[in-house]
């Protein structure tokens, strides 16, 4: 198990932007897969963002060119950096590990029970 502490979120106005950050302790998880959810009461969790060793990123559809998610690990950290946001944007945000047997852009899209690993959330409020 790799603890997860979200931090960043907070509440904006439609059009702001926010950075949620993701740190890993006691382990270096970047060679794990990475991911950001989200999700809203009664809803089902969303995958949003996936990274993967080597950088290399995807996005939901519901965020592509909105939100960038990026890794810095000398801090064991990963980042979600969110502009443009709306309203439908307002959930919770988690981050997630999953060890890496296969492509990490793999796992996320298909495979996200994978992700087993996940920080306590941070809510993300937008407002119109």
């Amino acid at each position: 198990q790799v603890p997860l502490a979200e931090s960043g979120g907070g509440s904006v106005q439609s059009g702001g932007s926010l950075r949620l950050s993701c740190a890993a302790s006691g382990y270096d998880w970047s060679q794990y897969c990475r991911a950001w959810f989200r999700q809203v009461p009664g809803h089902e969790r969303e995958g949003i963002a996936g990274i993967d060793v080597d950088g290399s990123t995807t996005y939901a559809d519901s965020v592509k060119g909105r939100f960038t998610m990026s890794q810095n690990n000398a801090e064991n950290t990963v980042y979600l950096e969110m502009s443009s946001l709306k309203p439908e944007d307002t959930a919770m945000y988690y981050c997630a590990a999953a060890p890496r047997y296969t492509s990490c852009l793999h796992l996320f899209r298909n495979r996200r029970k994978e992700f087993t690993t996940w920080g306590q959330g941070t809510q993300v409020t937008v407002s119109s």
